[in-house]
């Protein structure tokens, strides 16, 4: 029963140390991975001397710790269930039937709480948010519009931006 309660307070301990060592503050590129390469090869090939660069959004504080604490919890569930020994039966209660099919087919449980974790952390983790910004001037923002801009959207935006620059270049600077 103790080491049940040690365990329990280990592995929050960790989740929340792990996720508290994060960085917190916001970036400028953001893009899921796929998206970003496949919007840079075409930005590269319309105009070839723009720098582009991209950067991973980070979750919501409380998503990390959700996600550190899965990922610490996994792996605690993994090794009991390959010890083999009763969690249910300290607590006084019958081992459910899912405990049971987990301890008949150890490999296939333990597959199985790998990869449902795993899938559960990335939703914690992925924001599929980004900004895109030029000259440090933001130019987009899925969180404030909620969506992805089409290429075509993206190219306008880019040349209105740039025009404007171009336009402001050339107005004359008045010296105070």
């Amino acid at each position: 029963m103790r080491w049940l309660a040690l365990s329990v307070l280990a592995v929050w301990l960790c989740a929340f140390s792990s996720a508290a060592g994060e960085s917190t503050g916001v970036k400028k590129m953001k893009m899921q991975f796929r998206v970003f390469e496949e919007y840079t090869q075409a930005l590269y090939q319309r105009y070839p001397d723009i720098r582009i660069e991209g950067e991973n959004y980070l979750p919501l504080p409380v998503y990390r710790y959700i996600a550190s604490f899965l990922s610490i919890f996994k792996l605690l569930l993994i090794g009991v269930i390959v010890v083999g020994k009763d969690p249910f039966a300290l607590f006084g209660m019958q081992a459910p039937g899912l405990w049971v099919w987990s301890q008949e087919n150890k490999i296939y449980a333990c597959m199985m709480v790998f990869f449902f974790s795993n899938m559960i952390e990335n939703q914690c983790m992925s924001t599929g948010a980004f900004e895109i910004t030029l000259n440090d001037v933001p130019v987009w923002s899925k969180l404030e519009s909620g969506h992805l801009p089409s290429m075509q959207q993206l190219v306008q935006i880019l040349e209105n931006e740039m025009k404007l620059n171009v336009h402001m270049d050339r107005l004359p600077h008045h010296h105070s």
